[in-house]
Order: C-alpha cells, then structure tokens, then sequence
C-alpha cells in the first residue's frame, strides 16, 4: 500500500519538475501556462516542447530546455503546405534516438499565411504564433501605398497587431517632408500605428525595441526595405547579413533566405523573413475590410446591402468620393483586394465558385438585354 501511494506522487514530482525546467528555459521565447497546458497530454511520454527557430527542407531547429535539437519534420504532413511546421511553432519532439523527429505541433494562436505562386492555389504559412506584425518599408524609394495596404491585409488576418515601421528615415533630412510621407502611409493604415526609423541613426530604434519587448513579432518588407539591418539594431549585435541596395531603384538581394527566430535581449523574440517578392492573398476577407475601415463604415449607409460601390444609387462610398472625404486610391485599391481575394477563395470552395459564375451570366444576361433594348429604341 505504501509503495502504490507514493508512486503516484513521485511521477507527479517528476512531471512539476519539467514543467519547471520547461518554464525556466523557455519562457524568453514565449513559453507560458497557456503553452504548458497544451503540452500537458504529452508529458510523461520522452516528448519535450520546443519552439521552431529555423526550417530548411525537412529539417528544422528547435530550441528546447537543453538547448537547441536538430530534428526531422517527416511526421508532420509534409504533403499540406497549411500543416507543415513553420519557424515560431511549438513542436512536440522525440529526442531519444537518432536522428530526432518532430512528432506533431501545438495548436498555432495565430498564423501569417499567403498563397503561393501555385496553381493550385495553396496557402503558404510564413510564421506562426505572431503577436506583431512589423511591415518594414523604405524611405529610400517612393512609396507604395497599394502594397502597405496588401501586408496590412494579411497581417490583420493572421490575428497579430500590424506595426509600419518607415526605415532610413535618416535619407528623408526635411521634417515637413517627412511628416507628409508619415501622414499618408496613417491615412493608408487606420488603426496601426507608425513609428519611422534609422538604423544609421538610432532614431526610433528604442520605441520600436519597447513594442517589440511583448510577445512574438515577424518582420516582413520586400527586398531593400532594411529589414536585416533593422534586426540587427534590435539585437544590439550584427547577427543578420546585410547588403547594399542598388542605386538605380533601391532594390535589395534576399540576403535573408530563411525565416529565423531570435530571442532579443530587450525581451520579446523576433521572427526575420526573407525579402517578399509576391504577397498574395490567402482568404483574407476580414483582413481587407480592417484596412478599409472606412469604406465599410461608409457601406453601412448605402441604399442597398449588397452594394457593390459602383455606380448604383444611393451609394454612400462613392457619395464620401465625390465629397473628397475618400481618395478614390483606396477605393480601387478595395475593389482590387476584394477581387483577388474572391477570387483565391472561389479556387478553394466549389460553392462559392458556382455563386460567381452564376451572378456572371446573370449580369451577363442583363447585358445584353440592355444593349438589344438601346438597338430597339425601348431602353
């Protein structure tokens, strides 16, 4: 009887025990209750939690209690690129044994996902377990405001809080030039805020190290936004490789070609993607009404429901434009974002797709009906 009582409470040691262990080394990278709860079905089982710095064809690194394991991802679904382990995940592994494998992930809180350059119109998860999404943009070349409003888009979607951060603000010397470039990438961003920064300078650097400091953020920016060096001053150290970007146009190497993360000494860990050639979007309806926040405040006062903000009557959005109160810019940048998201999301849902097709013949019909009423004098 003696030995059954205690038996119990000797694994219920040893188990508090790893916890502990867990908890201590893992809480600079995000470790917390609610991570070790999800953990707890598989304690007891020669599984230890860890979370994904790095994957590169299969393999991935995990920082674990004990340090860093080099583990296979052969278990995971490799097939669904949705369900493959991704930089900022909390793996479940295997360690005994060689070589090691990552036998499943827990369940991710947020995900930045795009679609991918496939025609088969797969989504893309660029990192997982995401509380702030910095979009780095350069100051070195003009400013696009359509693509802000299409990183915008996936960072709302993904469930992290969007961050513009304006880099090499140092090459922007005039204050009122610099306060109208910042005004309208505000205007491009309601709801998120905007910080500008040189890496050169050490301007803003430390703002941008306090928002940082709580929780996971990605970094994300095309090629020659400077988000290497950006990194680096947020670590304090030159851990990421830099290049030069190129006079002509100010377009930068991928000189980041894997997604690593990074525990930062102020606290906080940052996620470094390479630079985003193409930033499609991936079901990210929600996302796109946030950015335009606007615009779905003025739908709300259209005539119709189902307003579609093009020439009907009634229309309070194109009513805002006429008025000047809204940039016709957005507008077609709204329309563009919707277009192309319906569009991704009908290649996945046979339903949706058979709704678009028949509101095409629909009109289509309504068309030509018009057009033979205009040839007959009726219209």
């Amino acid at each position: 009887m003696s030995f059954s009582s205690s038996h119990p409470s000797s694994s219920s040691s040893s188990a508090s025990a790893e916890s502990s262990a867990y908890a201590s080394a893992l809480a600079p990278f995000g470790w917390d209750e609610a991570w070790e709860a999800e953990f707890a079905p598989y304690t007891g089982q020669g599984l230890v939690p860890g979370r994904v710095v790095r994957v590169d064809r299969g393999q991935c690194d995990v920082m674990t209690a004990d340090g860093i394991v080099h583990a296979d991802t052969a278990f995971v679904t490799p097939h669904d690129p949705m369900r493959v382990i991704c930089t900022g995940d909390w793996a479940v592994v295997e360690t005994a044994g060689n070589p090691r494998y990552v036998k499943t992930y827990l369940p991710r809180r947020t995900a930045f996902v795009r679609s991918t350059s496939s025609k088969r119109s797969e989504g893309q998860i660029l990192a997982a377990n995401v509380d702030h999404a910095v979009i780095a943009v350069s100051l070195a070349v003009e400013l696009d405001l359509g693509r802000i409003e299409r990183f915008l888009a996936l960072a709302w979607e993904s469930g992290a809080q969007p961050l513009v951060v304006l880099t090499k603000a140092d090459l922007v010397p005039d204050p009122v030039t610099l306060a109208h470039l910042v005004q309208d990438v505000e205007t491009t961003a309601p709801g998120v805020d905007v910080l500008t920064v040189s890496s050169h300078t050490g301007e803003g650097t430390d703002v941008l190290a306090a928002v940082v400091a709580g929780g996971t953020s990605v970094l994300l920016g095309v090629s020659g936004a400077g988000k290497s060096t950006l990194a680096n001053a947020l670590l304090g150290a030159d851990v990421m490789a830099v290049q030069a970007t190129r006079d002509a146009d100010g377009k930068g190497r991928h000189t980041t070609t894997t997604r690593n993360l990074l525990a930062l000494p102020g606290g906080g860990v940052l996620i470094d993607t390479p630079g985003l050639r193409g930033v499609g979007l991936w079901d990210a309806g929600t996302g796109v009404g946030q950015v335009f926040s606007e615009i779905e405040e003025y739908a709300a006062d259209c005539r119709f429901h189902d307003c579609a903000h093009e020439a009907e009557p009634g229309c309070a959005v194109l009513a805002a434009v006429a008025g000047g109160a809204l940039p016709e810019r957005r507008l077609e940048s709204y329309r563009k974002l919707l277009r192309e998201n319906q569009r991704i999301v009908a290649k996945t849902d046979a339903r949706l797709r058979n709704e678009i097709r028949r509101d095409w013949r629909i009109k289509s019909a309504e068309g030509r009906a018009n057009y033979a009423a205009k040839r007959t004098g009726r219209y």
